[in-house]
């Protein structure tokens, strides 16, 4: 399912953008296409997802939930005394142990509807988002949404409620001894609590926008020693953001979804001579329910890091092999300082494969 871009985004170039071989340079204009799609993403907002990839894949097929991807949400509710909302387990492999609220979304829901869902039949209690806090994968066939939220009503689950969804819920000062499920959530709690007293990125939360595959739009980006800044961008078109999409094949469906990041670059650039690093999600968007097209898919807005790989060569941006990519150097402005404070503080939702 795809819709046509903003009509802004259709804007060419004005004479102040100026082409130089595989270089464009913006100067101290932010008003081409590139630089409006950088605005919105670094919003928070999500784009339209084009009907095909930068980076194509050959077994590149419509997703489908809990067939060919699951994605689970998590919330992490916290009281004003800091404690954290817990369940207490009533499957049979983990019977009267004791866990965030988490499970699997259903079919025709958002990821904000599952969360609220989860946390409801497990706790009792009703619950509004404040923000994504992580994203935990192991390729698509596996995707963990985890949130910061607050309790907005409804009842604390006791145990004469107890249900095939839950045995209880309690507050847990996270100290005094409780039969955890498993450790893996331990460092969401600290996640949360940091962020609570001291937000490291700014609120993230699902942009509710179709999308068939899971892909990635990858802002890949260089700085040099002199904090000049290039972002990558495909001139296939009108001048955008690469965007590169996770295969269905077996091997690549529980592989790590920055597979397909490292496609798209190996692409333009010849691997060996870059190092890359993925420094997490700036946005992301999903549906999850369509009464004409199947929209199981999400898309992940991802900030890239593009080094060289000698050292020396810290200047100009990695040479790009093809024609279908182009270096734009952003000018002085608002724009570029947002990208550098991103990259400098690491300030996105952190993804964990």
């Amino acid at each position: 399912h795809v819709t046509s871009p903003p009509c802004c985004l259709n804007l060419v170039y004005g004479a102040a953008v100026k082409w130089c071989g595989r270089v464009a340079d913006s100067q101290a204009m932010e008003s081409g296409p590139l630089e409006l799609e950088l605005q919105v993403v670094l919003d928070g907002h999500g784009l339209p997802v084009p009907n095909t990839c930068d980076a194509p894949s050959e077994s590149l097929l419509p997703v489908v939930l809990r067939e060919t991807v699951c994605y689970v949400v998590l919330g992490v509710l916290l009281n004003e005394r800091g404690e954290v909302l817990m369940m207490q387990e009533a499957k049979q492999e983990c019977y009267g142990k004791w866990y965030l609220p988490a499970g699997r979304m259903n079919t025709n829901e958002t990821i904000s509807e599952a969360l609220k869902r989860e946390v409801k039949e497990e706790t009792g209690l009703e619950c509004e988002p404040c923000t994504l806090l992580a994203v935990e994968e192991r390729g698509p066939c596996w995707i963990r949404f985890s949130f910061l939220a607050d309790p907005t009503g409804g009842v604390l689950k006791v145990a004469q409620d107890a249900d095939a969804e839950s045995l209880q819920a309690r507050w847990w000062n996270h100290e005094s001894p409780l039969t955890l499920r498993g450790k893996d959530i331990l460092p969401l709690i600290d996640l949360a609590l940091r962020y609570r007293a001291r937000p490291c990125h700014r609120i993230t939360l699902p942009q509710e926008l179709p999308c068939t595959v899971v892909c990635q739009r990858v802002v890949a980006t260089f700085v040099n020693s002199s904090k000049d800044l290039w972002v990558l961008q495909s001139i296939v078109g009108n001048p955008h953001l690469p965007v590169t999409a996770c295969a269905i094949s077996p091997a690549e469906l529980r592989s790590s979804i920055k597979v397909a990041i490292y496609r798209l670059i190996k692409q333009c650039i010849l691997l060996p001579q870059v190092q890359l690093k993925t420094c997490g999600i700036l946005g992301l968007q999903h549906l999850g329910k369509d009464a004409v097209v199947k929209c199981d898919g999400v898309c992940f807005n991802v900030l890239v890091s593009v080094t060289h790989a000698n050292q020396r060569l810290c200047d100009t941006p990695p040479e790009l092999h093809g024609e279908l990519f182009q270096w734009l150097r952003v000018g002085e402005g608002t724009l570029k300082s947002a990208l550098l404070q991103r990259l400098s503080t690491c300030a996105v939702v952190p993804i964990y494969s």
